[in-house]
């Protein structure tokens, strides 16, 4: 099982990769960076990474149980969303993707045993990233990934 350096090498891998974190969305704070960062300044990007993050989590209409499935949570008041301290709760969505004309960023929220408020940050040139197969390697990444 990697941990957050493996992960972050592992995400650097993939096609077309220019740089990776792993951030609180909650705080705001990189608990890992490697590669390049959006704009230069890794402090800032996690910074923007998590209220990108924190926008959509909170939203309800992205909850879990949103299109009127009563099984899924989401929809009773409060909402339900990682941040919550319930203990080894789901994230509140799986992931976001972010497109411009020369790059994709992919948000892939991680759940782990605590409070759930992690996500990973990929940023992918578009020219060579394949946005398909990031999805679906850091989804893999984020269920193997140990954070203690």
């Amino acid at each position: 099982m990697p941990g957050i350096d493996d992960c972050l090498l592992e995400a650097m891998r993939l096609p077309g990769a220019r740089g990776a974190a792993l951030v609180d969305w909650t705080s705001g704070l990189a608990l890992g960076t490697v590669g390049e960062s959006p704009g230069g300044d890794q402090e800032a990007a996690a910074v923007e990474t998590a209220e990108l993050a924190r926008l959509a989590a909170e939203q309800h209409a992205f909850a879990p149980g949103a299109d009127g499935d009563t099984h899924g949570g989401g929809t009773r008041e409060g909402g339900t969303h990682g941040g919550d301290a319930h203990g080894g709760d789901d994230p509140p969505i799986e992931d976001l993707i972010i497109s411009n004309r020369d790059s994709y960023h992919l948000l892939r929220f991680v759940r782990t045993s605590f409070d759930s408020s992690v996500c990973l940050h990929l940023w992918l040139t578009r020219a060579e990233g394949n946005l398909a197969l990031a999805r679906i390697r850091l989804g893999e990444m984020a269920g193997r990934l140990v954070l203690e």
